[in-house]
């Protein structure tokens, strides 16, 4: 059985420049995604959105036609699942057993389903034992919402972003092309589900440094957590 395993097609060079493991978590719209891959490119490591692999364990149990409630089915499902994810930050891509689903992921369906499946802990346990062996060769950037608190609390920089929530709203709406109001109303939901589920919840880890990305562009939150990258000594 494979759960998650690179994609052969899509890898970074071995030998990066940044030796070390750097965690970017936060939840929606704070910008973890876009700068985590623009860090990663700009310091020769590789990079993994680990959300996007939750994203694609969903794609799996909605095609199954699973009933998103029954917990044993739902796991078994995503145990038998094959997922490849790339960790190359200029050729991102994520497959289910072999077909692309880069697209598929990032659909309202899935976005609207993802927390119920990612909350289920016997997930979490499969999902999260193949980031780390992804993550065990170092040199990589790692983003998503419990990579500093439980997926890797060794990385250095640990790094929470966070942003005001209608900065949030507004980012996610111009990715989405949604109405501003009714991305806010699922952020708060997806926030409620993802910091109240009872495994991994996400939590500003305490020794993480929190970085308020409101009134920041891109190149400025890239920036400061290149500075902080050097500062580890990574």
């Amino acid at each position: 059985m494979t759960n998650a395993e690179p994609n052969p097609d899509s890898q970074a060079t071995p030998d990066a420049a940044f030796a070390g493991v750097i965690s970017l978590d936060g939840p929606s719209g704070t910008g973890k995604s876009t700068v985590a891959r623009r860090l990663a490119i700009n310091l020769g490591a590789r990079y993994l959105d680990t959300g996007a692999m939750y994203r694609a364990a969903t794609v799996a149990a909605l095609r199954s036609g699973v009933d998103l409630a029954d917990r044993v089915a739902i796991t078994r499902i995503v145990e038998a699942a094959k997922i490849e994810i790339s960790t190359d930050p200029d050729r991102v891509s994520i497959r289910l057993d072999g077909e692309s689903v880069d697209e598929e992921i990032r659909s309202a369906e899935t976005t609207a389903a993802v927390s119920a499946v990612s909350a289920v802990p016997a997930v979490r346990a499969i999902l999260v034992a193949a980031q780390r062996e992804l993550i065990s060769d170092g040199g990589i950037v790692v983003e998503g919402r419990d990579i500093g608190s439980v997926v890797w609390p060794t990385a250095r920089p640990k790094v929470y972003l966070t942003a005001g929530a209608e900065a949030r709203a507004r980012r996610r709406a111009g990715e989405l092309g949604a109405d501003v109001s009714a991305v806010a109303e699922d952020i708060a939901r997806r926030d409620n589900l993802d910091s109240s589920r009872a495994a991994s919840p996400l939590v500003r880890p305490a020794d993480a440094i929190e970085l308020d990305t409101t009134d920041l562009d891109i190149d400025q939150v890239v920036a400061r957590l290149a500075d902080l990258a050097a500062s580890a000594g990574g």
